[in-house]
């Protein structure tokens, strides 16, 4: 990413790997592989790991006995892959397009450039770009969004050749979940990972680290009052958060404790559970 680009390796903060568990890995498996571009780093017959040339960022369980997602609990509203710059967004979508793959909705939010999805068993996706990060503030500094028509065309044009696949520098750049009460919300995420409130829209609170505009947000559009998620579903597993160095863990951990909250260990990993039962593990 250019210098204008927030770096999300020095944010205290940033998304790791994604977990989901779905019912037919391998119609899964391929959606990601064909629609998104991601590389099959690992595929075994009860799971498949995904990725960048780079980097490992979705992993896929594979149990056919699962019950099908409840879409008004909690868990997962989208895993959104970010792009480096708006010309691979280009060629991503005349990707999409010429595919055939069905699109959900496409978004200018000032700070970003999106277009919205699902995969096959309906877990929902974003795909974006950042516009540098002198746009995204207002007089005062404070981070702006908003949700605006996005130009399409304008994006076409920008993307100059054609699309070859996942980029080795794309990332996963947010996770959107869906909670029960964005107070609770904000008790966990903000008072209890420490991440900021960057901004907020009727029904959702959005958290950032280091001065991004949303590595994690939270609403209730289509799960207000939702209680804790019953275990064993189809949809999302786990999120991964990696801490930038070891007092940022540690001072989570600290936080955790201090707040009675338990703490799991999952392969040597600190596991935290939001009000919801949503599983955040935390990677150093």
């Amino acid at each position: 990413m250019t210098d204008h680009h927030f770096n999300h390796a020095a944010a205290p903060l940033r998304i790791g790997r994604v977990r989901l568990r779905v019912r037919d890995l391998a119609s899964v498996s391929d959606f990601y592989r064909d629609v998104l571009g991601l590389t099959v780093l690992e595929r075994t017959t009860r799971g498949t790991v995904l990725g960048s040339a780079r980097a490992a960022l979705l992993e896929l369980a594979g149990d056919p006995e699962v019950r099908p997602q409840d879409r008004r609990a909690a868990g997962l509203f989208h895993t959104a892959f970010l792009l480096p710059d708006r010309a691979s967004l280009g060629r991503w979508i005349a990707h999409a397009a010429g595919a055939g793959v069905r699109l959900q909705g496409a978004s200018d939010h000032l700070v970003s450039e999106a277009l919205y999805l699902a995969d096959p068993e309906g877990n929902g996706i974003e795909v974006y770009a950042d516009r540098p990060v002198s746009h995204w503030h207002d007089a005062d500094g404070s981070i702006r969004m908003a949700t605006e028509p996005l130009d399409i065309p304008a994006l076409l044009a920008a993307g100059r050749g054609a699309w070859s696949g996942f980029p080795a520098d794309g990332i996963i750049g947010h996770v959107h979940l869906q909670v029960g009460d964005t107070l609770a919300a904000d008790g966990f995420y903000r008072d209890i990972l420490g991440l900021d409130v960057s901004s907020r829209y009727p029904g959702a609170s959005f958290y950032g680290s280091g001065g991004y505009h949303h590595h994690l947000a939270g609403n209730t559009w289509n799960s207000r009052g939702a209680g804790r998620r019953s275990a064993g579903g189809a949809g999302l597993e786990s999120v991964e958060l990696i801490a930038r160095d070891a007092a940022t863990l540690a001072a989570i951990l600290d936080r955790a404790r201090a707040a009675g909250l338990e703490i799991e260990a999952r392969n040597g990993t600190p596991v935290l559970r939001d009000p919801w039962g949503t599983a955040i593990a935390l990677a150093g």
